[in-house]
């Protein structure tokens, strides 16, 4: 199955640990997934690409959840689940209120999430499958379109292998959000077969962000876009 015809999620979490395992756990579930890490990180988002569903933390610094929810629920036709530690009855119903479409009370089982998603979806058909819009990410002197899977520097093409342009499409679907390296490689993994053991597959992975920083970085040894995370994986930073 292709990206553009996997179902689209975007799961915003204040959690980095959270966002990376429901991330992963997704991913391998068949889902196409995006990640945000606060209310304003999914705005941003929201003002340039459409998603099938939403799954959202109420309890996040700055804008909460329920005040998201009423953004989604007049912006878009995206239904929305709501993850949240408060499961009492009131709060169920603000979320509810809010144009949430299902609510599930933390800790869970991430089989039971996406049990839910599923019937959500299974709700909403007209939602399967949305496109997404057209958009082109500044990254410094370069211009990245989102739809097309081009890249260009002063409007002069820069030619990506298959391997290039799947990993330049997670980073942009993901904009200056670290993406972990086993993320990348399950995400290589549904376009192609890979061989060998994790650590092996990690191995390629790095080499093709090496390979992928020469087209990217004035700089390739100091890149400024495309940053190594210590620890954690990669990072696109777009302007």
């Amino acid at each position: 199955m292709t990206s553009e015809s996997q179902p689209h999620l975007l799961i915003v979490d204040d959690d980095a640990r959270i966002r990376a395992l429901l991330q992963k756990y997704l991913l391998r579930n068949g889902y196409h997934v995006t990640t945000a890490r606060d209310a304003a990180h999914a705005r941003r988002l929201l003002a340039g690409l459409s998603f099938d569903l939403i799954v959202l933390d109420v309890m996040m610094p700055g804008e909460d959840g329920f005040s998201l929810t009423r953004y989604i629920h007049a912006q878009t036709a995206s239904p929305v689940l709501l993850l949240t530690a408060r499961g009492e009855a009131e709060d169920r119903i603000t979320g509810l209120e809010a144009g949430a479409d299902d609510y599930l009370p933390k800790p869970f089982e991430p089989r039971e999430l996406l049990l839910r998603i599923n019937s959500i979806l299974r709700r909403n058909p007209q939602q399967s499958a949305t496109a997404i819009l057209p958009q082109v990410l500044v990254i410094g002197p370069l211009r990245y379109d989102l739809e097309r899977g081009e890249l260009k520097r002063d409007d002069i093409p820069i030619r990506l292998t298959q391997t290039e342009a799947a990993i330049m499409r997670l980073f942009c679907e993901n904009p200056d959000e670290v993406i972990t390296r086993e993320a990348l490689v399950d995400h290589l993994s549904r376009d192609r077969a890979t061989h060998g053991g994790m650590v092996g597959q990690e191995r390629a992975v790095d080499v093709q962000i090496t390979r992928l920083r020469r087209k990217l970085e004035h700089d390739p040894k100091n890149p400024r876009h495309l940053q190594t995370v210590r620890g954690s994986g990669y990072m696109l930073v777009t302007d």
